[in-house]
């Protein structure tokens, strides 16, 4: 079973910036896909960005250019700098993680995460 490990988040103003991190306990020799969902009240759970083991890269059309990713392969762990910080962006973001490799539309598609964190507050305030 992998554990993801959240760090980061908490209140910021409009316009201002948080970094969370989420480090995996790994099987030896594992490499994850691994991505951040958020959750706001009374929303669905959306895709925000993501790394797959293919390499690949991708944003929410509403973070691209405000946040990045990035994703240390031989730590099993995952980086969101957030910049530009919005109320919009007030939710729960969730750590999330797969062994598998990713096609299509993945970001999109939270059942294909095996493995999911607790989630840290983010809070924006106008």
């Amino acid at each position: 079973q992998v554990q993801l490990m959240e760090s980061g988040g908490g209140s910021v103003q409009a316009g201002g910036s948080l970094r969370l991190s989420c480090a995996a306990s790994k099987l030896p020799d594992t490499q994850y896909s691994m991505a951040w969902f958020r959750q706001a009240p009374g929303k669905e759970r959306e895709g925000v960005a993501g790394i797959s083991i293919n390499g690949e890269t991708r944003y929410a059309d509403s973070v691209k250019g405000r946040f990045t990713a990035s994703k240390d392969n031989a730590e099993s762990t995952l980086t969101l700098q957030m910049n530009s910080l919005a109320p919009e962006d007030t939710a729960m973001y969730y750590c999330a993680a797969t062994d598998s490799r990713l096609f299509g539309p993945w970001l999109d598609k939270a059942a294909l995460f095996d493995f999911w964190g607790q989630g840290v507050q983010v809070t924006v305030s106008s």
